[in-house]
């Protein structure tokens, strides 16, 4: 409930913030088989993506964490609330970044907008698990099926 109070304020400096994340504000992060970052955004970050990587890498290497990303994609006019990025990408440029770095912090990766979902991590696993499941489940009726033509 707590997140529906919020404000959306700040800005895209995304190596400012996870450098407070994980070095001020993970307190008793040794006494935690594992932790997790949630980052919220509509947007590409302002610092270039192979240097966050790099980054998110090593900060994940060091304790058990993962970064997980949800990307929102308003689609409206870039300059309609007045304020212009340091950095512009489009929307699927911008799910590419994200992706290459939720894959450096062993993280899970969601993009969704308006009209839905357009990518999940969870779901894909979701989706794959079934898909393991139906086959699994169609390799059982076609043994059965050939034990009862064996009787």
């Amino acid at each position: 409930r707590w997140v529906l109070s919020l404000q959306c304020k700040g800005s895209r400096n995304f190596m400012s913030a996870l450098r407070r994340a994980v070095e001020v504000d993970f307190k008793d992060k040794d006494k935690h088989k594992s932790q997790g970052l949630y980052l919220l955004t509509t947007g590409i970050p302002d610092q270039e993506t192979h240097t966050i990587s790099a980054y998110v890498a090593e900060v994940c290497r060091g304790f058990d964490l993962q970064l997980h990303v949800c990307l929102f994609t308003v689609m409206k006019d870039i300059g309609s609330s007045g304020v212009i990025p340091a950095r512009y990408a489009n929307p699927t440029e911008t799910a590419s970044a994200f992706k290459e770095i939720v894959q450096a912090a062993n993280g899970r990766f969601h993009w969704f907008g308006e009209a839905g979902i357009f990518e999940s991590d969870d779901i894909t696993s979701i989706v794959s698990e079934m898909e393991k499941a139906k086959n699994y489940s169609q390799k059982c009726a076609f043994l059965m099926e050939s034990l009862k033509q064996r009787s």
